[in-house]
């Protein structure tokens, strides 16, 4: 049923809301040379020109960006122009391709003087000289990497970090391809931060001081703008929602999900005609109240009195919320505004981005159950998701249908976002694995997941670190990837190693 995408993600769209466009990353490109070279070796300038001609084909090729190629800087004065320019393109990220040696006279007033990641890139043309044909002039065309020390060490010297870097060659290197695809897809994280619409909804659950977020405090350390709504307007769309607009819902719902019988949990049924035509009608008002507000996604907790449409529309947007998060848009359920941002970054990064917590831990197998009840991203679901009708939602008011599905089987990554007591954020990140087997028929996500070296150890490690009881749970292994962003962002970062 599920078609995936290069990073394992399974497209959607066919299941629910149309997919959200492709975020296009601006990219920045320049190369560094050393002008006294020109003169020396005739046509060694024309075919260092040509290397980062190939580079950025390989970016375009591989990501849906917009290159900014900004030429060579040879010198000092190119530096000192080129600042200017890099900070008025509006750059999500830079990549200085090292074409060949270059004084560090290239690259300290940029270092020194710009904010935006710089990745240091050094892609020498051949796999290795043939030394018996060998001469200067080759020497001098794969001299990529031997400027990255002296580079280095000038970015201390200016205060900042050592930038990261790209060393392999410029053909025939997927180790290589696969670092340029991955700073391509921060790149993407890094773009939609900025410029985030996430919606928030009422309050979190009252009890639950671990996820109280300050939302000038979301922008100060992310640049998203947090919009706040109310719950009426969801309502309000629920009111106006049209009959062939709910049943055309209906039908794309029952496509997707399975609606088996109830096995043991006595509060599940099978789904019922009324719970279906509720589901659907709070997703056709979800999906239009998030196109009017033009939000990119939204972080809610309201109750509102009982038996009243705000709490029918407001205690079922599961199934909406679900069909959402597989179209790009991530939706948190008990007003988890750290989550929602660390669902974001997952899916920028396309690697999916549940909304789960941990359940109960299974000694025999050495593992435990990762999910939650709510909305959940099932772009990422193992097999055909499935629906209950579920009698009561426990912890919370109402009843209504529940999505239950495993994450795709195979590597996993998690990532918790915290607030610390001066409070600044804090990135708490595992890697794990998702394993076949049963999981509760509750109408409710859960996957088994196990990690290094024991459920037990891991559990304390990771709690050790304060993070948030919910966090964002994506597959494949990409916790380096992850924590880059923080460094980017300047958040501190932890991975929970086995």
């Amino acid at each position: 049923m599920q078609n995936l995408s290069h990073n394992g993600v399974a497209e959607a769209s066919q299941a629910g809301f149309v997919k959200r466009k492709p975020t296009r990353a601006r990219i920045g490109v320049f190369g560094v040379g050393y002008f006294k070279y020109w003169g020396q070796f005739d046509g060694l300038l024309d075919d260092l020109l040509q290397k980062q001609a190939v580079f950025i084909e390989k970016i375009e090729s591989q990501h849906a960006v917009e290159i900014v190629d900004f030429g060579l800087v040879d010198d000092v004065t190119k530096a000192y122009e080129l600042v200017p320019k890099l900070n008025a393109a509006n750059l999500d990220l830079i990549f200085c391709d090292m074409l060949t040696y270059a004084t560090s006279s290239t690259f300290g007033v940029i270092i020194k003087s710009i904010d935006i990641p710089i990745v240091l890139v050094a892609l020498q043309p051949d796999k290795a000289m043939n030394y018996s044909q060998a001469s200067t002039y080759l020497q001098l065309y794969n001299d990529d990497i031997c400027a990255l020390p002296e580079f280095a060490g000038v970015a201390v010297r200016m205060g900042k970090k050592v930038p990261q870097m790209i060393i392999g060659t410029l053909y025939d290197d997927p180790a290589a391809d696969a670092e340029i695809s991955e700073y391509c897809r921060i790149a993407a994280v890094l773009h939609d931060l900025k410029t985030a619409k996430i919606g928030h909804i009422g309050h979190p659950i009252e009890a639950m001081l671990d996820m109280h977020s300050d939302s000038t405090m979301l922008t100060a350390h992310f640049g998203a703008h947090i919009v706040q709504c109310e719950a009426h307007e969801i309502v309000t769309q629920y009111h106006q929602a049209t009959e062939a607009e709910i049943d055309a819902v209906k039908e794309r719902i029952l496509a997707f999900f399975d609606t088996p019988d109830p096995v043991s949990d006595p509060i599940s049924e099978k789904l019922r005609d009324s719970d279906l035509h509720i589901a659907a009608q709070a997703a056709v008002a979800l999906e239009n109240f998030i196109k009017a507000k033009k939000l990119d996604g939204l972080a809610y907790y309201y109750d509102g009195p009982e038996g009243s449409d705000t709490r029918v529309v407001m205690s079922n947007l599961i199934v909406g919320n679900s069909l959402l998060q597989g179209a790009g848009f991530p939706m948190c359920g008990e007003s988890d505004l750290k989550t929602c941002i660390a669902m974001l970054i997952m899916e920028r990064l396309g690697i999916g981005g549940s909304f789960a917590e941990f359940h109960p831990v299974d000694f025999k197998e050495d593992f435990v159950l990762v999910g939650h009840d709510g909305p959940h991203n099932i772009a990422i679901a193992e097999g055909q998701p499935v629906l209950r009708s579920l009698k009561k939602y426990h912890g919370k008011p109402g009843f209504g249908a529940g999505v239950e599905f495993k994450i795709k089987e195979g590597p996993i990554t998690m990532l918790s976002i915290s607030s610390t007591y001066e409070g600044k954020m804090k990135f708490i990140i595992a890697e794990g694995e998702s394993i076949a087997g049963p999981i509760p028929p509750t109408g409710n996500t859960n996957t088994r997941g196990f990690f290094k070296p024991d459920v037990r150890t891991f559990l304390k490690r990771w709690i050790k670190e304060g993070p948030t009881h919910h966090f964002a749970l994506g597959v494949g292994h990409h916790a380096e990837t992850i924590q880059k962003i923080a460094d980017y962002l300047k958040i501190e970062s932890v991975i929970i190693n086995g």
